[in-house]
């Protein structure tokens, strides 16, 4: 028997035995299967499943979503990040079902070509729905194959990529290519996990090279990290008469885009009270003299290349000019988990 043969038999029998019982696996629909995976790129399993069934009550097909308000994608999406997943999640619906009439290609080069969908999600969706041999690379399918083989280039590269991409593709049973898929993401979730991995119950550690060469908690190797920018956010949050409030929409090329928030002052130090007197970009509608610091310290909101320094400044006012909200209506609008855990605190 082959390696591959080998590998590819041992994973998949072992995914007969220890499967998890997860509602996207009811059936082979691609519209659950794709929500599934792009849900589960942001999060882990557990909390995946509360968004998945929230995604599938509100929007039972491709349909409802399409027809459904951005604003509405964004709230339901909101907790798991990356905001950009859930607008192409948005636009990808409505490109289906006025292109497609609803049906997802059965095709890989066209799955690509749709909005928010990879490599990864293109060969999960062909594989699993329509039975064709393209491999899933993701974060358990590196760690997996570069500990049993015993591959120790830096898998955020280039042409580590590459070589994972090639090397799963071989592996891959051309007569299932869809369980055999899940089949490695799950023993990558479940048994060779990134951390205390399960080595003396593994099926494959007679084979294994890094459980051979001791190196299961070296395996697998990343780059130096690209540095963290430190950004400095200054939330005026307005008190209108009539418990009213302000909130503007986020239209920059910027994180947490058409997300609403409370207007912000980004600086490039943090403001204190002795100090925001000084700072001359304070809208018109603030005055220094009585605004107050609802968090003393400033919360600290880490993203994966960006860390957000927050502060959360009480205004009241009766002179802005925008649309006020109630305050009994915040909830309704999708913010960021920052904006979120400020609202839950302060207004509830």
């Amino acid at each position: 028997m082959s390696i591959n043969h080998f590998f590819s038999t041992k994973i998949q029998r072992w995914y007969s035995k220890h499967k998890r019982d997860l509602p996207w696996r009811q059936n082979n629909d691609p519209y659950r299967i794709w929500l599934s995976e792009v849900i589960l790129q942001q999060t882990r399993v557990v909390y995946g499943k509360s968004y998945f069934k929230r995604f599938t009550s509100t929007f039972p097909t491709i349909y409802d979503l399409a027809n459904a308000p951005e604003d509405q994608v964004l709230k339901l999406w909101q907790g798991l990040g990356y905001y950009s997943r859930a607008r192409n999640l948005h636009k990808t619906a409505k490109l289906i079902t006025n292109e497609f009439n609803g049906v997802f290609p059965n095709n890989y080069k066209l799955l690509l070509s749709l909005p928010g969908i990879g490599p990864y999600t293109a060969a999960a969706i062909s594989s699993i729905c329509f039975h064709l041999p393209h491999a899933v690379v993701d974060g358990n399918v590196y760690r997996v194959l570069a500990r049993f083989f015993g591959i120790e280039d830096p898998i955020d590269t280039g042409q580590a990529k590459k070589r994972f991409e090639a090397l799963a593709n071989e592996l891959i049973d051309q007569k299932q290519p869809g369980n055999y898929n899940q089949a490695i993401m799950e023993f990558g979730a479940l048994q060779c996990k990134p951390k205390t991995p399960v080595c003396d119950l593994c099926i494959l550690k007679n084979s294994c090279v890094a459980l051979e060469k001791k190196k299961v908690n070296d395996i697998p190797n990343k780059q130096a990290g690209k540095p963290v920018r430190n950004r400095y956010f200054n939330y005026l949050v307005p008190l209108l008469p009539n418990k009213q409030t302000i909130l503007v929409q986020r239209k920059d090329k910027d994180i947490w885009h058409h997300l609403y928030e409370f207007p912000l002052l980004e600086t490039n130090k943090f403001l204190t009270l002795a100090n925001i007197k000084e700072e001359s970009n304070l809208p018109e509608w603030v005055s220094a003299d009585e605004v107050s610091l609802f968090n003393l310290k400033p919360w600290v909101h880490q993203l994966t290349h960006q860390r957000i320094y927050a502060s959360f400044w009480i205004v009241p006012t009766d002179s802005i000019t925008s649309t006020p909200v109630s305050i009994s209506k915040l909830a309704d609008y999708p913010v960021s988990r920052l904006i979120e855990r400020f609202l839950h605190k302060f207004f509830d």
